[in-house]
């Protein structure tokens, strides 16, 4: 994974590339020679949600980040602030970027996204509530649960575990992305 960090978040020295006997074997990170302040590099925590629109027949919302390229429409997703528990960031992240409100949250589960050195815990998100969309998103788009395409990667496959536990036997999309 590379390193973002070039110098000492404590002293400003340039980082060096060290490899260290630690946790039971050597681990290569990032250390300050000065004094030696370590990068760890520890993947983020970001909250993911399977919206459910309780007001519009159970459709799923699914959004286009502004940001990305495509028309593709992901979960909502965002990261957990400090302070606060991955239920109530998820239920944070839906109405900050939808203007729904959450009725209830259940964990679906938590995913490996090596990608962009992330863990992804997803949640099922019940909300209402009319949809205002953030700067964040530039559209959305509703599903019948048994219509979405699921992608094979990270919240994708949180998508999927989700739409089994409905019943449903998810389709995927070719698309990677997540």
């Amino acid at each position: 994974m590379p390193y973002e960090t070039r110098f000492c978040t404590h002293c400003a020295t340039p980082l060096m590339l060290t490899t260290q006997l630690e946790d039971g074997g050597h681990k290569e990170r990032l250390r300050c020679p000065a004094c030696r302040w370590t990068v760890w590099n520890n993947p983020t925590p970001v909250l993911a949600a399977v919206v459910q629109c309780t007001d519009r027949d159970g459709q799923l919302l699914l959004a286009h980040n502004a940001a990305w390229p495509g028309r593709r429409v992901r979960l909502i997703t965002g990261f957990m602030e400090a302070g606060e528990t991955p239920e109530e960031g998820a239920a944070r992240e839906v109405t900050e970027e939808t203007g729904l409100l959450v009725d209830r949250l259940s964990l679906i589960g938590v995913y490996d996204f090596q990608r962009m050195n992330q863990v992804i815990i997803a949640y099922h998100a019940s909300a209402s509530g009319t949809i205002v969309l953030s700067p964040e998103l530039s559209e959305y788009r509703l599903f019948q649960p048994e219509d979405v395409l699921c992608w094979p990667a990270a919240t994708g496959l949180a998508l999927a575990d989700w739409l089994r536990s409905e019943g449903h036997e998810p389709r995927f999309s070719e698309n990677r992305l997540s």
